[in-house]
């Protein structure tokens, strides 16, 4: 059984609002929040998987004749209906969601570097934890190229931080499939065409239910969470975006609290009795889709 930890939340978090523009969220301080006062709780997973995808907006997947498995997990655990990117181009979601903050990025230009900058990479570490970053495409492990054949070091966030060990950056050819063998937080990666950048929907519901699913049937019965996401919509202003969470603790239904990446970052940190750092100290974490 999941444990629950009591746990400093945040304050109310400002959001998207949807058909409605860019809101408060959008213009909210990328700085650090002066304090979180509140008190919640989130069970504590033996792992976490989050997964990412690419530039499509919530209603080009959910509820889509191309998307079937995604709308088949969405069944089988939590869909986040009122879901929000923080921004666009890619890399400053990947990186807002990996340290709370997008850390100055505005754009995917590569490299970045930051040397010592607190993440959720070096927070799980430093807490006796472990991370392990897998990206389908990776040539070597630790390896910081920016680019090898359809593997793109923009959507691979934990290379940029010096705190994040080189043997956490690793191929997703070598994700676990003795699955207790996961690290505590694991961050999958699809490559360019896996993850619907550069190839279809149906292409990467295809590969979702192909990689993944297994694990997905398998957190439903242990103590898991995967987590289903998407870095940013198809660059309209509104950029809500699906998110699912599927697992043992997970009440299956539709949830329309507004949330986004730094909502998942605390949920994440408040699981594991982390610091949350950045803007995910003034988001609220989620928790009322447990069990």
């Amino acid at each position: 059984m999941w444990k629950r930890k009591p746990l400093v939340a945040a304050g109310l978090v400002v959001a998207l609002a949807a058909g409605g523009g860019v809101t408060a969220l959008a213009s909210h301080a990328e700085g650090v929040p002066a304090s979180a006062p509140l008190v919640s709780a989130v069970p504590r997973p033996d792992h976490v998987v989050v997964v990412l995808f690419e530039n499509k907006a919530y209603n080009q997947i959910m509820g889509s004749s191309q998307a079937p498995y995604f709308n088949s997990l969405a069944s089988q655990g939590a869909k986040f209906t009122q879901s929000f990117a923080r921004t666009h181009p890619s890399q400053p979601n990947y990186i807002a969601l990996f340290s709370g903050t997008r850390q100055d990025v505005s754009d995917d230009s590569c490299p970045h570097s930051f040397p010592s900058e607190v993440n959720l990479g070096s927070q799980l570490i430093a807490a006796g934890l472990t991370f392990k970053g897998y990206s389908e495409g990776l040539p070597s492990t630790g390896y910081t190229g920016c680019s090898s054949g359809k593997y793109k070091r923009k959507h691979n966030p934990w290379v940029n931080f010096g705190n994040v060990p080189a043997a956490s950056n690793v191929a997703f050819s070598t994700f676990p499939t003795d699955y207790t063998k996961l690290p505590t937080v694991s961050f999958v990666i699809p490559d360019m065409c896996s993850d619907m950048h550069d190839c279809s929907i149906g292409t990467g519901d295809t590969w979702l239910k192909s990689k993944l699913d297994a694990y997905a049937q398998w957190a439903k019965t242990h103590n898991s969470l995967l987590i289903v996401t998407f870095d940013e919509d198809n660059q309209s202003s509104v950029n809500q975006i699906a998110t699912l969470f599927v697992g043992q603790r997970v009440k299956r239904g539709s949830y329309s609290e507004q949330i986004n990446h730094y909502s998942v970052l605390r949920t994440i940190e408040d699981a594991y009795g982390l610091t949350p750092i950045n803007n995910a100290a003034t988001a609220t974490p989620i928790t009322d889709v447990w069990s």
